[in-house]
C-alpha cells in the first residue's frame, strides 16, 4: 500500500488575487454602459415615441437611485454568499433591462427596466469593489481604484460601436444586442469569481493604522467616525457633481462649446475635446490616488486632493474664459474629483475591517446618492448668483472637506482604531456596544 499522502490539487490560475482583480475590472467595464452609454439612446428614443426627453431622463434618475441605494443590500449578500451569485444575478438583471428597453412601448415599461438595470449595476459595482478590498488588504486604495477605473474604461471602448449600431440598425437593435452580449459575458465571468478565505488574503501592512476588528454595517453606522467619513464623502461628491454636471452649460454660456480645438492632429469642438480629456482624467485618478493613499495615508491624500479640487474650481472660475485654461482646469477638476471612488472604500475597510467590506463600502456608497440630491442646488445658485456662485460654493465645500480630513477625521479615526484594537487585545471586545457581533475573519 502506498501511504504517501496525496497532495491537494493546485488552485486554478484564476483564483490568484490579481486574476480576481482583473475579472472584477472586466465585469465593471461590461456594466458601465448602463450608465455612460445611456445618453446615446435618449434622442433616438424620443424621436421614435415622442415621450419627451425629460420623461425619458426620469428613467436614468430612477436607475441611479436604485443602483446607489441598494448597494448595501447587495453588499450584505456578497459578504454572506460570496461574489459569484451576486454578480451572476446582476448580469441577468443588466441584460434583461436592456432587452426590456428595446421592446418598451410605454414609459412605465421604461421605468421598470430602469429599476432592474439599477439592481444589476449595483450588484456588479458593489461586489467588485468589495471583493477587491478583501483580496488586497495591503493595497486597498490601488485595488479599489483599479476596479472603479474599469467602470469608465468599458464605456470608452464600446461607446463607438454602440453609436454605430444605433445609426445603422436603430436603438432597439443596439439595446437588444448589447444587452444580451454584456449580460452573457458578465455571467460567464461571474463563474470565475471566488470569495477569499482568511488564509488566502494577504495580511495588511502595518504602515498605517488598520482595525483588527470586523464591524457589521449595523455596528458601523452607530460609530461617530462613520458619519464623519460619510459627511466628507457627501461634501466632496456634491461639490464635484455640482461643477462637473454644469461643464456643458458653462462652456455654452461662455461661447466656448463649439470653438474648434486641434489636439494630437484631430480638430474637435472644444466641449467634445474637453469631455474626452475629462473622462480620461476621471478614470486615471482612481488607481493613481488609491496608490498614493496606500503610500502616504488616506487622510493625507484627502487633504492634498480635496484642496486641489477646490483650487481647480476657483481657477476655472477665474481663467476659464480662455479656451486652453478652460480645458486645463476642467481636466484638473475631474482629476481631483474621481478619486473619491477609490479612497473612501479603502478608508472604510481600514476603519471597520475586511470581513463585511462589501456591505460596509456599499453603505458608505449611498453618500453618492445623497450628494446627487444636492446637485440641483447648482441650478438655483447659477440663477441667482451666476456661475461664480456655483464655483465658489463647490470650492468652499471641497476645501473644507480637505482641511477637516486632516484636522478632524484623522485624529478621530486614529482614536477609534486604537480603542478597537486595544479592546480586542485585552479580550474585552464584548464590552464595546458596537462589537457584539464583531470578530476575526472567517
Amino acid at each position: 500500500m502506498n501511504d504517501i499522502p496525496q497532495r491537494a490539487p493546485a488552485p486554478a490560475f484564476w483564483a490568484n488575487r490579481w486574476c480576481q482583480l482583473i475579472i472584477g475590472m472586466l465585469c465593471m467595464a461590461l456594466v458601465a454602459n448602463l450608465q455612460y452609454a445611456w445618453t446615446l439612446f435618449v434622442a433616438p428614443m424620443n424621436a421614435r415615441h415622442h415621450w419627451g426627453e425629460a420623461s425619458i431622463q426620469l428613467a436614468f434618475t430612477i436607475f441611479i437611485l436604485t443602483e446607489t441605494w441598494l448597494v448595501p443590500v447587495e453588499g450584505w449578500l456578497v459578504d454572506r454568499f460570496g461574489p459569484r451569485p451576486v454578480v451572476a444575478g446582476g448580469a441577468i438583471c443588466a441584460g434583461l433591462a436592456w432587452v426590456i428597453y428595446s421592446y418598451a412601448t410605454a414609459l412605465p415599461q421604461l421605468y421598470v427596466a430602469a429599476v432592474i438595470a439599477g439592481i444589476g449595476a449595483g450588484s456588479v459595482y458593489g461586489t467588485c469593489v468589495g471583493s477587491a478590498l478583501k483580496w488586497f488588504p495591503d493595497r486597498r486604495g490601488l485595488a479599489a481604484g483599479l476596479t472603479a477605473a474599469g467602470f469608465g474604461a468599458g464605456a470608452a471602448v464600446t461607446v463607438i460601436p454602440i453609436a454605430n449600431m444605433i445609426a445603422r440598425s436603430g436603438y432597439e437593435q443596439a439595446f437588444l444586442f448589447f444587452g444580451i452580449f454584456q449580460g452573457g459575458c458578465m455571467f460567464v465571468l461571474a463563474m470565475l469569481l471566488k470569495k477569499p478565505a482568511a488564509r488566502q488574503a494577504v495580511a495588511a501592512k502595518k504602515k498605517f493604522a488598520v482595525t483588527k476588528v470586523d464591524y457589521t454595517p449595523g455596528q458601523m453606522i452607530k460609530a461617530p467616525v462613520f458619519w464623519v467619513i460619510y459627511v466628507s464623502f457627501v461634501a466632496v461628491a456634491a461639490g464635484g457633481l455640482m461643477a462637473t454636471a454644469q461643464i456643458g452649460p458653462i462652456a455654452k454660456d461662455w461661447g466656448l462649446a463649439k470653438m474648434p480645438m486641434t489636439l494630437f492632429g484631430m480638430t474637435l469642438p472644444l466641449l467634445t475635446a474637453t469631455l474626452s480629456i475629462d473622462n480620461i482624467c476621471n478614470g486615471f485618478t482612481r488607481p493613481l490616488c488609491g496608490f498614493l493613499s496606500d503610500k502616504i495615508g488616506r487622510e493625507n491624500t484627502m487633504f492634498l486632493i480635496f484642496i486641489g479640487e477646490g483650487l481647480a474650481l476657483l481657477g476655472l472660475m477665474q481663467y476659464g474664459t480662455n479656451p486652453y485654461a478652460f480645458m486645463t482646469f476642467a481636466a484638473l477638476i475631474f482629476l481631483f474629483w474621481g478619486e473619491v471612488f477609490s479612497i473612501f472604500p479603502a478608508i472604510c475597510a481600514d476603519t471597520f475591517g475586511g470581513k463585511y467590506a462589501a456591505a460596509n463600502a456599499g453603505t458608505l456608497y449611498t453618500a453618492k446618492g445623497t450628494a446627487s440630491l444636492l446637485v440641483p442646488l447648482a441650478s438655483v445658485l447659477s440663477a441667482s448668483g451666476g456661475w461664480n456662485a456655483v464655483f465658489v460654493t463647490a470650492a468652499v465645500i471641497t476645501i473644507a472637506a480637505g482641511i477637516s480630513a486632516k484636522l478632524i477625521l484623522a485624529p478621530i479615526r486614529a482614536r477609534w482604531i486604537e480603542s478597537s484594537n486595544d479592546a480586542r487585545h485585552n479580550h474585552d471586545i464584548d464590552a464595546s456596544p458596537l462589537s457584539s457581533l464583531a470578530g476575526a475573519d472567517e
